[in-house]
């Protein structure tokens, strides 16, 4: 009996410990907006732009906080990418609705405008922002928060950020900035690939620097968040995670989203897109993938391991077909410099199989999206003719510390 017990403890104080490392740590937009008990909203009719990330620490939507607070009059909803309630695939149009649990009007923000028209704020005075974003320049949400921006400012309404945790911390920063002929949904400011800052930084920047379209600015106002530190990642912070994205399930997706999301437009290789580690591997028909982990690892890249393995996708690229490639293992996140790898993957992909080499073998008429992802026509023009990643690496890197300079201007949080 007195055995029993002891195990019985044991476990006790071993549960204990787990759920004190899952402590919530920090207190998103949402929550301090809640113990201001939603000041800055009273008197004002809102729109609020948001999808199922929107959430506060108890998992409770911000669409029905908003609706249920007594002292805030939500008249409409704005949904993204994916939509309001995530139920859309990425890439379809989003149609304007009527939200089934509040009644209230859905306008789209990802169908046939990607900027709020004059109509579609006229019953508004402020526009509120509450989307967790991934922090990588390509993923379309802070394209949204930036257009809506500009409405705001054309249209002489207040916009408030409920700021949210950059996924991947504060202080990674990869990736040149966004060429004009580049600027698209996937690259709409001249910010790196991975810009290291929360959207609510980013927001004040955009206004600051005069980065929206003639240089508007709106009055934008931010609501902080509480107890979030740069070095903190998602996984640090306590918080639950809500896919942002069906291929972003997990919060460590964020961090695999730009080791290969950038390959991953060309289609030329399985990504994990369609099978159970989304962006976390790279694998094709014809890789063997005892040689090409062996080739991967003798690089030393810092922080990162290359597991070979063999798969057969459920769906997209190589559906049905063995595959064989590598697993990307992150060891140690603050080392591993993430966009770095899809492109060492392609300069060993090229060495061993040199009729394979990526831009001579993918589909052409996808290059155009990924200049646009990659911000940079240069990328692909100077890394074809060699298949080398020294031949990009201070191309890629050229803008980093002078925006980080920058941005210091517009940190919040230490």
């Amino acid at each position: 009996m007195m055995k029993k017990i002891i195990v019985i403890s044991l476990l006790c104080l071993l549960c204990g410990g787990a759920m004190q490392a899952q402590k919530i740590r920090i207190k998103t937009g949402i929550e301090v907006l809640k113990e201001q008990n939603f000041r800055c909203l009273e008197g004002k009719r809102v729109g609020l732009i948001t999808n199922p990330t929107g959430v506060d620490n108890r998992m409770k939507s911000t669409i029905d906080i908003l609706h249920e607070a007594p002292n805030v009059n939500l008249v409409a909803l704005y949904g993204p990418e994916h939509g309001v309630r995530g139920d859309v695939h990425a890439g379809d149009h989003v149609t304007d609705i009527k939200d089934a649990t509040t009644g209230l009007p859905v306008y789209s923000l990802y169908g046939k405008t990607r900027k709020a028209t004059p109509d579609m704020l006229k019953d508004v005075d402020v526009l509120v922002y509450d989307i967790q974003d991934i922090g990588c320049r390509s993923f379309t949400y802070i394209s949204t928060m930036g257009l809506a921006m500009e409405a705001a400012a054309e249209n002489g309404k207040e916009f408030i950020v409920l700021d949210r945790p950059n996924p991947v911390g504060g202080l990674k920063i990869e990736g040149n900035l966004v060429e004009d002929d580049c600027i698209s949904f996937v690259s709409q400011f001249k910010i790196p690939y991975l810009y290291a800052l929360t959207c609510g930084e980013l927001a004040l920047m955009l206004n600051g620097e005069k980065m929206l379209k003639d240089g508007e600015q709106c009055n934008l106002h931010i609501v902080e968040m509480k107890g979030w530190k740069r070095k903190m990642d998602y996984t640090q912070t306590g918080l639950q995670w809500v896919p942002s994205s069906p291929h972003i399930p997990h919060p460590h997706s964020a961090f695999f989203y730009p080791v290969s999301g950038i390959l991953g437009e060309l289609g030329y290789m399985s990504i994990g897109v369609g099978y159970t580690i989304p962006f976390q591997m790279f694998a094709a028909p014809w890789v063997e993938a005892e040689k090409l982990a062996g080739s991967l690892n003798r690089l030393n890249v810092p922080g990162v391991i290359f597991r070979p393995m063999y798969l057969k996708p459920f769906y997209s690229v190589g559906k049905g077909e063995l595959l064989q490639g590598v697993q990307v293992h992150i060891m140690d996140f603050g080392k591993a410099p993430l966009s770095d790898l899809q492109f060492l993957v392609m300069q060993e992909v090229a060495a061993l199989y040199p009729d394979r080499a990526v831009f001579d073998h993918a589909d052409k008429g996808r290059f155009s999206m990924f200049d646009k992802v990659s911000g940079s026509r240069q990328i692909r023009e100077r890394f074809s003719k060699r298949n080398r990643w020294e031949d990009i690496r201070d191309y890629w890197y050229k803008d980093a510390e002078d925006f980080r300079k920058l941005s210091k201007k517009y940190y919040l949080y230490k």
